[in-house]
């Protein structure tokens, strides 16, 4: 088993590794530009990788917000349960992210989307609404890279199939953005 744990890791650190670093910093400087013109920032995912959308929406609505003492407009699609499920059941599950698009989304807004396949429908419609609509558009993918990669005007490809390992890279990325403003704190001011 510890064979098995070391061997995970070091995949793991080959993974992390495989960040594209330019391309993090142009979406940091996305959200820096969302921050001074008072834009929505919107993410979402299924399964793990809505876990990673709320979880950094907390991070940038919370922490980078009081580090750079203005709010982050950031939302997460992914945790109003009562308005997913009626979405899903009254239209498809494909709606999901879309239909809360439509009623929040405006040109330059922002949305960041993370999936490990880049092929999930409910996915590519936001992604493709949003690029119609005029939103600066991220997708957060691994090494298949999907529909979303074509789709999407700022793409972070993860080098690794395993879902696992690239959910965890894709956190690395949010946390990454989130961490460059409260350790940076003076880039919102620029």
């Amino acid at each position: 088993m510890q064979d098995w744990i070391k061997n995970y890791l070091a995949a793991q650190t080959r993974t992390t590794e495989s960040i594209d670093v330019a391309g993090v910093a142009r979406v940091i400087e996305l959200l820096r530009t969302a921050l001074k013109e008072d834009r929505q920032v919107f993410a979402c995912g299924n399964g793990g990788s809505a876990a990673n959308a709320s979880h950094f929406a907390t991070d940038l609505g919370k922490s980078s917000s009081d580090a750079v003492g203005k709010c982050f407009r950031v939302l997460s699609l992914t945790d109003n349960i009562a308005w997913l499920t009626a979405i899903g059941n009254d239209y498809s599950y494909e709606d999901t992210f879309v239909r809360q698009l439509q009623n929040y989304g405006r040109a330059g807004d922002v949305l960041i989307t993370i999936s490990v396949s880049g092929n999930s429908p409910n996915v590519l419609k936001a992604l493709s609404w949003g690029r119609d609509h005029g939103l600066k558009t991220v997708a957060l993918v691994g090494a298949k890279r999907g529909q979303a990669a074509e789709l999407a005007e700022e793409v972070i490809v993860i080098e690794d199939t395993h879902y696992g390992r690239v959910e965890d890279a894709q956190m690395h990325i949010l946390h990454l953005i989130c961490y460059a403003f409260v350790e940076n704190p003076g880039i919102a001011r620029t």
